[in-house]
């Protein structure tokens, strides 16, 4: 198992990086509550397609747990049994975390799927833990760290669970996505450790300290997305999408804060880049990361000038973390030159 230790850690990170970018699909897509139960979707392991698969049937086998919906609200199933030839409400209980009961096939199935990857990473990050006792002797850090790993998965289980259940309140997303770097940032962390040969630097303590701010200042300006990104959400319930450039017009300063931020970051990173060619050389990573900036000013102009195309969003998301990982990963590798 100890070859496996890089490859599972390697899955891991990708798988979450996936999940991250499916997640941000689902809040793009308005799907958050295609499946308005957890962990199952309407009370099936693998969601129904169509709306009649959720209407109360005569003489049916029901599973306890099941869902329907009776009169615009979701009842489930007490326990197992087969319906009568009229509907019987002792048979059933209302599901009172939330009263949100619609179905739409497109949204449930996007949801299951951003589940389904989840269940995907978690299982990664178990095999990357079992891969890693195979070396808990020679190096404990690695089986500790991968054993946190583990454990922010299953608490960001729960967190989707308490998502779904309190209708996608939007200080909970955020509490979300914040746990959900917060795994990149220990799976990076573990990658690092598996480089076996470190660049040393002149500047390490400069190249440490802008390592920091970059980090710092990226995670500020995802903080000021996701109230952008609410702020989208708001509008989007009370305009058409054909009508994004009027409303856009009225978004409030932290809109133009977080757009002008990108700038600061750029020139942080400009500086960053220099103390890099000071001591002739440029990594790989550093390089990944001036494209990201790059690319995530790009979709910035491509959203705020064509009104939100479908995808922008999940993709101006997914470079913000990966941006934090690549920084993330080089604050990790920086080694002082002797």
């Amino acid at each position: 198992m100890k070859n496996l230790y890089k490859p599972f850690l390697i899955l891991s990170l990708v798988l979450v990086y996936l999940v991250i970018f499916a997640g941000a699909v689902v809040r793009m897509t308005g799907s958050g509550m295609g499946c308005p139960d957890w962990p199952k979707c309407f009370g099936y392991l693998i969601p129904p397609k169509e709306r009649a698969e959720l209407d109360w049937k005569p003489n049916h086998q029901y599973k306890d747990g099941q869902v329907i919906i009776v009169e615009e609200s979701l009842r489930v199933a007490t326990d197992d049994f087969k319906s009568k030839t009229v509907y019987i409400e002792s048979n059933w209980e209302s599901y009172n975390k939330h009263d949100y009961a619609i179905f739409n096939p497109v949204h449930t199935w996007i949801e299951f799927i951003n589940r389904l990857l989840g269940a995907l990473a978690g299982l990664a990050t178990l095999f990357l833990l079992i891969s890693s006792l195979s070396k808990i002797k020679s190096d404990t850090v690695a089986t500790v760290s991968s054993f946190l790993v583990v454990l922010g998965m299953g608490f960001q289980g729960w967190l989707g669970k308490t998502v779904v259940d309190s209708n996608l309140l939007p200080y909970k997303i955020s509490i979300h996505m914040a746990m959900a770097l917060l795994i990149v940032l220990f799976l990076v962390y573990l990658l690092s450790r598996e480089q076996k040969s470190r660049q040393e630097l002149t500047y390490a303590k400069q190249f440490r300290g802008l390592a920091l701010v970059a980090i710092l200042l990226s995670l500020i300006q995802i903080g000021m997305g996701t109230q952008v990104r609410q702020f989208v959400d708001e509008q989007m319930h009370s305009f058409n999408l054909i009508q994004a450039s009027e409303w856009l017009a009225k978004a409030p300063i932290i809109f133009y804060v977080h757009r002008s931020f990108s700038i600061l970051i750029l020139l942080i990173h400009i500086y960053w880049g220099y103390l890099y060619f000071k001591n002739n050389y440029i990594p790989p990573v550093f390089r990944i990361i001036l494209a990201v900036i790059g690319l995530e000013i790009v979709t910035g102009i491509w959203m705020y000038y064509f009104d939100f195309p479908f995808s922008s969003q999940p993709i101006h998301l997914i470079l913000a973390a990966l941006l934090f990982g690549a920084q993330s990963f080089l604050l990790f590798v920086i080694k002082r030159k002797s």
